[in-house]
């Protein structure tokens, strides 16, 4: 009886000389909004997007295919029957091109009002058909969707769960600290050899001319920013284990931007937080902003995109708190930069891991100049400050596409390059405490090392995190998270699971 009721709903909307505007108007909106959320998930989890989204993408169909169809049913006109699915097509096409392709590609979008312009006038009959087909779509896209929400649900925190107190470290030093994060910036011991094969001495020179330590063979223990960053500023290993299965840490950017362990510990010391960045990469998904200032708004950060589309310059807005001296209270600053970058995942043409190296080059001595800015307009006003400059990641030189980075590889430079990432820290009066060399290996450790330093409490150094580096895999073994190298710094292929089963 359900079945038949199904199926006689079904051919009364086929048969019906009634036009749904409501149906045609949420069918052209439904599956491209489901569609973006099962792809993009972690940068649109805030009740701010599902309102946007809604609104776009099924309430202003369905207004909109009213009006149109209260004004067709107004006037008679030779065309009326070809508006209703051109209209319905031209959206579904122009919202799914929007999902893929931010911004107004005019060929793009004048090649779908040509394409949805001559399938109504040739097929208008089967209008209502292929309205079903994109339900059917939204449908099979829910089912898409439905575990990457219930991930999201289920999502544990336990792995923030600190061994002891460093939340509430109490600080004996109190010098400004800025924390400058150039992407994808390789090691100088690395830069100069494997794939890099860069001298960059001259940059490593200005440092160290300028009072700063270089930390040779420093790297990170996640391969991308979210979950290298979830982890440095956590102080903690993830393992993925809140993964979202796209490989990125479940709310991740809520972690960095408001609700961590570093920031806290710099706001319980009487810190003024201060968040500067060149895009609003990090902010996209609108989390509880907790630093006391950025140089982003929210106003100022898109709904649809990858928050990569406007750069904003940072010393402008650094200049004017550097100029800020006669503040009581000490200032903490994470300044992210988006050069010198990895590699990106393109895969057309020949000599492609050539082309990026000498792509990547060039982002460097851009990133170079960049630091160089920041450092001396800081050195200037401040000169006593605690100054670190750590990427995220390194900068797959050696790889012909991004995607790589989630395939088996025995190659050692290859997969150095993924991790490999700059440490230079500038410590106060010069005087770098050379008990913390050894300890200072990778990223998950740094801020651990950093307030056992400022506390000079070297209790907080019993709970450093291993040291090993940390990959998804996905080709060239059972897909799983794998220890990639070790703590000691050797190259292993080590299923997590396994381990954590032993």
């Amino acid at each position: 009886m359900v079945k038949e009721k199904k199926h006689g709903i079904l051919k009364i909307f086929l048969n019906s000389n009634k036009e749904y505007p409501v149906i045609a108007g949420v069918a052209a909106g439904l599956y491209p909004l489901i569609f973006y959320y099962s792809r993009n998930f972690t940068m649109v989890d805030s009740w701010e997007h599902l309102g946007y989204f809604l609104t776009l993408f099924v309430l202003l169909p369905i207004v909109f295919f009213k009006l149109i169809d209260w004004l067709i049913k107004k006037r008679t006109f030779r065309w009326k029957k070809y508006i209703l699915p051109f209209l319905n097509l031209f959206i579904f096409l122009f919202l799914l091109k929007i999902i893929l392709y931010t911004g107004i590609q005019k060929k793009i979008v004048l090649g779908i009002f040509i394409l949805s312009a001559t399938t109504a006038f040739f097929l208008h009959k089967q209008f209502k058909k292929w309205v079903i087909i994109q339900l059917i779509l939204a449908v099979i896209g829910v089912l898409a969707l439905v575990p990457v929400i219930s991930k999201n649900l289920n999502y544990s925190d336990g792995w923030m769960q600190q061994p002891d107190n460093i939340e509430n470290v109490v600080f004996k030093k109190k010098p400004n600290v800025y924390y400058i994060q150039p992407d994808g910036y390789a090691n100088f011991s690395e830069l100069g050899g494997g794939y890099y094969n860069f001298d960059n001495s001259e940059f490593e020179t200005f440092l160290k001319q300028n009072s700063f330590k270089n930390y040779a063979d420093f790297r990170s223990n996640y391969d991308a920013t979210l979950a290298s960053n979830s982890s440095i500023f956590m102080m903690k290993h993830h393992f993925y284990s809140a993964s979202t299965g796209s490989g990125e840490v479940a709310r991740a950017r809520n972690i960095i931007i408001g609700n961590n362990t570093v920031l806290k510990a710099f706001k319980n010391n009487d810190y003024t937080t201060y968040f500067f960045a060149e895009f609003p990469y990090l902010m996209m998904n609108r989390p509880t902003m907790g630093y006391d200032f950025s140089n982003f708004s929210y106003s100022e950060v898109p709904f649809l995109g990858t928050g990569l589309e406007n750069k904003k310059e940072i010393l402008p807005d650094l200049k004017n708190i550097l100029k800020q001296k006669d503040l009581l209270q000490p200032r903490f600053v994470f300044i992210e930069i988006f050069n010198p970058k990895h590699i990106d995942g393109t895969s057309n043409g020949d000599n492609l891991a050539f082309k990026k190296r000498e792509k990547y080059i060039k982002n460097l001595q851009e990133a170079n100049t960049t630091i160089k800015s920041i450092v001396h307009n800081i050195l200037e006003n401040d000169p006593e400050a605690l100054i670190i400059i750590m990427a995220d990641h390194g900068g797959y030189v050696g790889l012909e596409k991004l995607q790589q980075g989630n395939e088996k590889i025995t190659d050692r430079d290859k997969t150095f390059s993924i991790f490999s990432s700059i440490l230079s820290i500038h410590w106060p009066n010069g005087n770098a405490p050379e008990y913390y060399d050894v300890k200072l290996k990778t990223s998950v450790n740094t801020f651990r090392i950093i307030f056992s330093f400022l506390s000079e409490n070297s209790k907080y150094l019993n709970h450093l995190q291993n040291d090993s580096s940390y990959g998804v895999i996905i080709k060239g073994a059972p897909k799983g998270v794998y220890e990639l190298i070790d703590e000691n710094g050797k190259i292993v292929f080590n299923n997590i699971n396994l381990l954590k089963a032993d």
